[in-house]
């Protein structure tokens, strides 16, 4: 590394690689080699483009921001990028960061750098509603973007990874997020593409801040026990060399690898053991020159270490999705301890450390190395699956779920009837296979063959089974299925089926959801009126009627159709039903109201010293605005702001009340009844499932009554109780993040 001033007075540290190009690109008569595998002058340029934008930026640990995208081109060059993945790296931010735009891009550097960058910026300069939301359209777009050129996720992960190791000196909120981010998303997208160096050291670094005392103490065990274990593998390595070269097996390498610690983390917690119960802490590894050889090399393994079983794979038979490709055996070393082998060729072995990188930094003929994820190749069926889904799946939260599900899953392997290999989440049952086909093959699915007998729908596949789906023109899927499917995928196209196929009974709860939030006076007219159809065409839905059946079957929420309305008519008029207070209640309305207790231990600020009730007609609870009404013999009686039955109300009958926020903040709160109804995807142990939602956020559960009738979803009213509108609404939070949720609302004369 060295020290290197560029027309500033900012003095940053540039890699040697970086420092010769620039050196060769700025000697006289310089003239581009064509037989040098990067062109230096795409390159120089990009970098010179990039520091010029990024004067006078600096990153949180307090060094100029340039010093970031210098590291990320670095690791894109390890990794065997070419030209334009490099000059990618140097200019990955400057969109996001400057005023540059994207076609300013193309214009300096051409199609295939403005392709990538375009891929990996992020969205910040749009205003979305949610961090959900921005996340998940953050991924939408990249998505899109690896579909073109899968080079794409290689300089985001370049960009994370680089990030993860400066991640100190972000605040304590942002490190947990980004490493959380991190683990769900970026290390199992390094795992699909088979770029194990990264996808280890992703995890490490995420593991660090997620759980910064488990990291702790593994680090310090497997530092200790290192010269031991060094020792150990190295008498192995010996034994083993020697009888390979005996049988005349010609060796490449044999050697050692500890594995990393967010791996020995994982084992730990999966097998409920403590770290000196943990005996296969690393693994050996043999290279040779042939497919042959590595069966070969098995059998003297096994025959100089006993061989543990079933832990025995063949990756090479059967590589996995991301295109590894190795023997796994576990044998019982000299001491008594497990040890992993593994057992590969050199071009497998090229293919792990770099996986789909290895495309392009070992190929040896020329061409451009842009490779699409498209098209029929196995190995990016997951990101095919997850493009599919990109038109599927609205909702930010289940979208991101679907993700995650998606990326971190290893797969099973089956064949159709015709040969094809297909793979499966584990655990997948024939319908998941039969929508794993197509659509339309799941939608009419009719029964199954595995190895040529019939067997249920709700089978689990094996490794190896040959599976053939039986369609009918009649059939369609059943909510049952819901119950025993295991992909995402499968799931999301059944609740798809049964919302599109109802579509009359959605539009019409669709309406009724809107009707109740904006009164029905002046509804029809409202529906067919342009502004309307704005906030349909803004919600991005061909028509009205569209965006009400959406509503019905819940793809969005009437949330986010009420901003949208605002938006358009600008939020100028008064809410609907509120009453303004003008006058107070005459001493004549409040001579017959009974005193009670004292005025300082009321929860109502307003009728100190009065008796009163909450209205059950409306149930207000702490943090919604309130009223109260004089009534005849019962004292006060509090509604929200808005409820119906004010309307008759006469003026000087309403008492302005509120809450008192100090009796609000009390060590022990007083909770509220409050009745909601819940709108599911009938399945057993849905309501068990809720009322688990409801216990573990401490809320008591009065009473519940559900009414099922066949094929239609299952309604479930509930009576809780609440401190506050603030717990209500973490309430319903909750239990929309259940897939076989489609309607959640309070019971009351204000729905919410």
């Amino acid at each position: 590394m060295s020290g290197i001033l560029i027309n500033s007075p900012v003095e940053i540290t540039l890699p040697d690689w970086l420092k010769k190009c620039l050196q060769e690109s700025s000697a006289p008569n310089a003239q581009e080699d064509d037989k040098k595998p990067y062109d230096t002058t795409l390159i120089c340029r990009a970098f010179r483009f990039a520091y010029e934008l990024h004067q006078g930026q600096y990153r949180k640990s307090g060094e100029p921001y340039i010093c970031h995208p210098v590291a990320v081109a670095g690791l894109l060059r390890d990794l065997g990028g070419s030209s334009a993945m490099i000059a990618a790296g140097f200019l990955h931010d400057v969109v996001e960061d400057t005023d540059i735009t994207i076609e300013q891009i193309e214009e300096h550097f051409g199609a295939e750098v403005r392709q990538l960058v375009e891929g990996v910026t992020k969205l910040s300069k749009f205003n979305f509603k949610s961090k959900t939301e921005s996340q998940a359209e953050n991924f939408r777009r990249m998505f899109l973007a690896m579909a073109k050129d899968i080079r794409v996720i290689v300089v985001k992960l370049a960009d994370r990874l680089h990030n993860m190791r400066t991640l100190q000196f972000m605040s304590e909120e942002s490190r947990r997020s980004n490493a959380q981010e991190t683990r769900d998303i970026f290390a199992p997208l390094a795992n699909r593409l088979g770029i194990w160096q990264i996808k280890w050291e992703l995890e490490d670094l995420a593991f660090k801040y997620l759980e910064p005392e488990s990291f702790r103490q593994i680090q310090t065990h497997v530092a200790e026990k290192r010269a031991a274990r060094e020792e150990r593998l190295e008498k192995i390595t010996k034994t083993l060399r020697d009888r390979l070269q005996q049988a005349g097996i010609e060796v490449i390498d044999v050697s050692g690898r500890p594995k990393h610690l967010y791996s020995i983390y994982q084992k730990m917690h999966r097998q409920q053991k403590e770290f000196h119960e943990i005996y296969d802490l690393a693994a050996l590894r043999i290279i040779v020159k042939t497919n042959e050889e590595c069966y070969r090399a098995l059998a003297v393994v096994h025959d100089a270490f006993r061989p543990i079983p079933g832990r025995f794979k063949d990756y090479i038979g059967l590589p996995k999705p991301n295109r590894y490709q190795s023997l796994h055996t576990g044998v019982m070393g000299f001491t008594g301890r497990p040890l992993e082998v593994q057992i590969r060729t050199q071009e497998m072995h090229r293919i792990a450390e770099y996986g789909i990188a290895a495309h392009w930094k070992y190929k040896e003929t020329g061409g451009s190395n842009n490779i699409q994820a498209t098209g029929q190749d196995e190995k990016f069926t997951w990101l095919r699956q997850l493009l599919e889904w990109q038109s599927d799946l609205k909702d930010a939260q289940e979208y991101l779920e679907s993700i995650k599900d998606n990326l971190f899953e290893d797969d099973v392997y089956v064949f159709t009837p015709k040969g094809d290999l297909v793979s499966l989440s584990p655990g997948s049952t024939t319908i998941d296979f039969a929508y794993r086909i197509h659509t339309e093959v799941g939608n009419h699915c009719a029964g199954a063959r595995v190895n040529a007998r019939m067997v249920p729908l709700s089978t689990r596949l094996q490794n190896g089974d040959i599976v053939e789906i039986l369609t009918q023109k009649n059939s369609h899927p059943s909510l049952d299925w819901l119950n025993f499917v295991r992909t995402s995928a499968a799931k999301n196209r059944i609740k798809q089926w049964y919302k599109r196929s109802r579509r009359e009974e959605n539009l019409a709860r669709g309406r009724d959801l809107l009707e109740k939030e904006l009164g029905r006076t002046g509804f029809e007219s409202l529906l067919k009126s342009d502004a309307m159809s704005a906030v349909a065409e803004k919600c991005n839905y061909h028509s009205v009627d569209d965006l009400l059946a959406a509503l019905g079957y819940g793809e969005i929420t009437l949330n986010l159709v009420l901003n949208r309305w605002r938006e358009i008519v600008k939020a100028q008029q008064p809410a609907t039903n509120v009453i303004e207070i003008t006058s107070i209640p005459s001493p004549k309305a409040l001579r017959d109201v009974p005193a009670t207790g004292r005025a300082s231990d009321s929860p109502i600020v307003g009728v100190e010293g009065l008796v009163y009730h909450l209205s059950g007609c409306c149930t207000p609870i702490p943090g919604e605005s309130i009223i109260g009404v004089v009534t005849r013999g019962r004292g006060i009686s509090i509604h929200r702001q808005g409820c119906h039955n004010l309307e008759p109300v006469e003026c000087d009958r309403l008492v302005p009340v509120s809450w008192n926020s100090a009796r609000e903040n009390r060590n022990r709160p007083q909770t509220y009844p409050v009745s909601i109804q819940i709108e599911a995807l009938d399945r057993v142990g849905v309501l068990k499932d809720i009322l688990s939602r409801l216990s573990d956020q401490g809320i008591n559960v009065r009473h519940a009554q559900v009414k099922t009738a066949f094929g239609q979803p299952a309604l479930m009213d509930l009576g809780i109780d609440v401190c506050d509108r603030f717990q209500l609404e973490q309430v319903f939070i909750q239990i929309k993040k259940m897939s076989d949720i489609l309607n959640i609302r309070r019971v009351g004369q204000i729905d919410e």
